[in-house]
C-alpha cells in the first residue's frame, strides 16, 4: 500500500501542475495535452501502470481491513472510542472508496467523454498553436499545428455548477485521504521518529492544503468567470 501510494502521490501532483497551465495562454495546456497524446503506446503503458497501482492500492487496503476484522474473530467492537487517531485516519477506507468513484467519473468525463458529451473533444473545433510549446527548452509542439482544444474542454466541463461542486468535494476528500496516507508511509518505511514527527505532520498538512487549493482554483476559476 505504501509503495503504490508513493507512485500515486507523485502522479496526482504532476497531474495538478500540468492542469494549472489552464491559467496561462491556451498554447500551454493545449500543447501539453497534445504532447502527452503524441506519446502513443508510451502513454498507454503509463496509464496501465497507474491502473495497476490503483488496483493494488485498493486491494491491499481491503485486505488490511479484512485482516483487522478477522483478528477480532469477526466480532465488532463493543465499545468504540477514539483516543489519539486523527480525523483523517478514521475515515481512510471511506474516503478511499469515494476517491475511487471520483477517478472513474473523471475518466468518464475527460478521457472517454460519456459524462458530458457536449463538452468532449469530438465536438470541439481544433485549436491552432500560436507559438511553440517547449519542454526543457525543446520544441515538442510547433506553432501553426492544429491540436485538440483541451483548455476549452476543461472550461466547458466545469461550467456546470453540479460538476464543479462534485469535483471540489471529491478533491477535498482526496486531500483528506492524502493527509493521513502521506504521513503514514513515512512510518511504514521507517523514516518517522519522535524528533521530527510534529514537523513532518505540519509539512504534510501544508502540502495537502496546497494541493486542495490548487485543484479548487480550476473549477472555482471557471464558476467565477476568471477562466473563459
Amino acid at each position: 500500500m505504501a509503495a503504490t501510494g508513493v507512485v500515486l502521490i507523485g502522479f496526482i501532483f504532476g497531474h495538478l501542475v500540468g492542469n494549472l497551465q489552464v491559467f496561462e495562454s491556451p498554447d500551454r495546456l493545449n500543447g501539453y495535452a497534445h504532447f502527452l497524446q503524441s506519446l502513443g503506446p508510451v502513454l498507454w503503458l503509463v496509464r496501465l501502470f497507474l491502473l495497476a497501482c490503483v488496483t493494488l492500492h485498493v486491494w491491499s487496503g481491503t485486505v488490511l481491513a479484512l485482516e483487522s476484522v478477522h483478528a477480532r474473530g469477526g466480532e465488532p467492537y463493543r465499545v468504540k472510542k477514539w483516543i489519539s487517531a486523527t480525523f483523517a485516519s478514521r475515515y481512510m477506507r471511506g474516503t478511499g472508496y469515494v476517491v475511487l468513484a471520483f477517478i472513474l467519473y473523471h475518466l468518464a468525463h475527460f478521457t472517454v467523454g460519456i459524462a458530458q458529451p457536449s463538452t468532449f473533444k469530438a465536438n470541439l473545433p481544433p485549436y491552432v498553436m500560436t507559438g511553440d510549446y517547449h519542454i526543457l527548452g525543446v520544441t515538442v509542439v510547433p506553432a501553426g499545428m492544429q491540436v485538440l482544444d483541451c483548455r476549452s474542454m476543461v472550461i466547458g466541463g466545469f461550467r456546470n455548477p453540479l460538476v464543479s461542486i462534485f469535483y471540489i468535494v471529491a478533491v477535498g476528500l482526496l486531500s483528506l485521504h492524502l493527509l493521513h496516507g502521506a504521513e503514514s508511509l513515512f512510518q511504514t518505511f521507517g523514516w518517522r521518529n519522535h524528533r521530527w514527527e510534529r514537523g513532518l505532520r505540519a509539512v504534510v498538512t501544508l502540502i495537502c492544503a496546497a494541493y486542495f487549493l490548487g485543484n479548487l482554483a480550476i473549477p472555482g476559476g471557471v464558476l467565477l468567470g476568471m477562466l473563459r
